[in-house]
């Protein structure tokens, strides 16, 4: 227990059985229970769980998906069982010992103290994070954190793809768990939800931690793509419920105009600077109505996304 609330800790876990029992030994004395989700892993991921359950008493839960359904369904699934134990926050450690239990306090605290409905852990900001993180993952993530940062509202959240995350009881029940994105996405999408339902969300600080064993199956060029798709969906699906069937806000129309004029602008631009190369010639009124569409797009786009941090400045 922790600030007079119970904690349950939500383990994804998917072939780690040499690092499992590293993460349970790990967890601190204020975690009142431990559910480690088997996402039906082809090794002894729940024979070694089975077997730390079996000194350990009923402080670790073990469920096992009956297939293969992503990280972000065994989550989800970790989720309903914290729901249905009535623990008052849920706290989600993945199961490869890549989060730092020294972090745990800080994750907990401002859910469990009421600061914040939702805290997410930012391991781009800690010192020697460049040096820690692979080059390839560090940039991968911040591309993507900068895209999520645009779907998802929450501006100040700047590592999208950590899952070092914490979750109060009474934000849980707000959200479909059913409809949360099933594979690596899920903390974009959940970010897009959160922001939906107006939840206060905290960035906090965490050490990175690599090369402990862990084996990635993360391939940056189907991941980019596949995540990149599921932003656009989120964004779309944010202004809608957000700026028009919930509440209206004008940026909906800086956003159309941006998206619309931005891209013609730009289209027509390219033409004539074609025409131009292949030697015919190009009016000068038609290169400053050319301009005039792809500045007044990205100028609206601009506008969009500063009404958009106003909205939710709040949301911390």
């Amino acid at each position: 227990m922790r600030k007079k609330k119970t904690i349950c800790v939500v383990i994804p876990a998917y072939n780690v059985a040499t690092l499992i029992t590293r993460v349970l030994d790990g967890l601190s004395d204020f975690i009142d229970r431990a559910v480690v989700v088997d996402d039906a892993s082809t090794d002894d991921t729940a024979r070694r769980v089975s077997e730390y359950q079996g000194r350990f008493g009923g402080e670790v839960k073990l469920i096992t998906l009956p297939k293969n359904s992503g990280v972000g369904a065994a989550i989800a699934r970790g989720y309903r069982d914290a729901l249905d134990h009535g623990d008052d926050v849920a706290v989600v450690m993945a199961g490869d010992n890549q989060m730092d239990p020294c972090d745990l306090p800080a994750i907990v605290d401002p859910v469990a103290e009421g600061a914040c409905d939702y805290t997410k852990g930012n391991r781009l900001f800690m010192g020697g994070a460049w040096i820690m993180i692979p080059k390839v993952r560090y940039l991968g993530n911040s591309f993507l954190s900068l895209l999520t940062k645009v779907a998802s509202g929450y501006w100040h959240v700047a590592d999208s793809q950590s899952g070092y995350t914490a979750i109060n009881r009474e934000t849980l029940e707000k959200i479909s768990l059913d409809d949360i994105y099933p594979r690596y996405g899920m903390p974009n999408d959940l970010l897009i939800k959160l922001n939906i339902i107006g939840a206060r969300v905290r960035d906090v600080p965490v050490r990175p931690v690599y090369n402990v064993g862990e084996k990635s199956g993360i391939r940056l060029y189907k991941v980019i793509p596949t995540i990149t798709w599921l932003l656009i969906d989120g964004f779309f699906t944010r202004m809608t419920r957000k700026y028009i069937i919930f509440d209206f806000h004008p940026l909906v129309f800086f956003y159309i105009m941006g998206l619309v004029l931005a891209p013609v602008g730009g289209i027509f631009g390219f033409y004539l600077f074609v025409v131009r190369i292949l030697g015919h010639g190009v009016a000068a009124t038609s290169a400053l109505f050319a301009a005039f569409l792809f500045i007044s797009g990205l100028q609206s786009l601009f506008f969009a996304m500063w009404f958009d941090m106003e909205y939710n400045k709040n949301l911390k």
